[in-house]
């Protein structure tokens, strides 16, 4: 069994908010979303003199009932007084929410996701001036029988410092609505599928086998301001 290479980042985890342009039944669009949100965020490794990187995520977004497609809007922001230099937004999804797609952004390669996530882009920037902000439009995908979290860290070029985390922070809901044409999910609030049988939400597609998001979606929840552990996926090693 291949031993895993694990990176400690420092803090607790990283925001960023989303936007996603999708064509989606009902009121499961964009423009459902409610104001930005930082929840769930923390500063972690120190930045540069004057730079002082955030994200949010929307307050609100809708998950179309049939599709369980949904569009969110991911934000980083500098409100330094300093130009950031070279940096780059992850989002990450867990759980019953996956990532598709991130507009202008990579595809995080499977072996480098965080222990327990589905999917993940990574969003690079030259440059955030001060007081300057940048919005990413990311398609999604929620199972309403599951619970879906999203995280959202802001690091430098190469990864090896976390200077703001958010989440994973859920986004679910204590009152579905089986018989609308979408969900409204709350961030922060984790959440509660209708009872199987008449009230049941419809499903579409084959079932997905979600990984649980174990003890390193735990210790990201928990971390507060203490050290987390990033788990990436084992790398093929190389014969000499």
């Amino acid at each position: 069994m291949s031993s895993r290479r694990t990176t400690t980042i420092t803090g607790s985890l990283v925001a960023a908010s989303f936007s996603a342009v999708l064509i989606l039944s009902g009121t499961a669009g964009a423009d459902d979303q409610g104001p930005g949100s930082s929840k769930g965020g923390k500063a972690v490794d120190e930045a540069p003199a004057g730079v002082e990187l955030t994200t949010l995520l929307p307050e609100k977004i809708s998950v179309d009932n049939g599709s369980e497609e949904t569009a969110i809007t991911a934000t980083v922001k500098n409100e330094g007084s300093a130009d950031s230099g070279p940096i780059r937004l992850l989002v990450v999804g867990f759980d019953g929410l996956t990532v598709k797609n991130v507009q202008g952004c990579s595809p995080i390669a499977e072996k480098d996701l965080p222990e327990g996530s589905n999917s993940g882009f990574s969003c690079a920037l030259d440059d955030l001036a001060a007081g300057a902000s940048k919005s990413f439009d990311v398609d999604a995908r929620y199972d309403l029988g599951s619970t879906g979290k999203i995280c959202l860290p802001v690091q430098n070029s190469d990864g090896s410092k976390t200077f703001w985390q958010q989440g994973p922070v859920p986004f679910g809901t204590t009152n579905p609505s089986p018989n609308a044409p979408a969900t409204p999910l709350l961030l922060g609030t984790d959440n509660k599928p209708a009872a199987p049988g008449g009230d049941e939400l419809p499903r579409t597609g084959p079932g997905r086998n979600v990984v649980p998001l174990g003890a390193a979606g735990a210790t990201l929840l928990a971390a507060g301001a203490a050290g987390l552990w990033w788990s990436r996926r084992p790398r093929p090693r190389r014969e000499g």
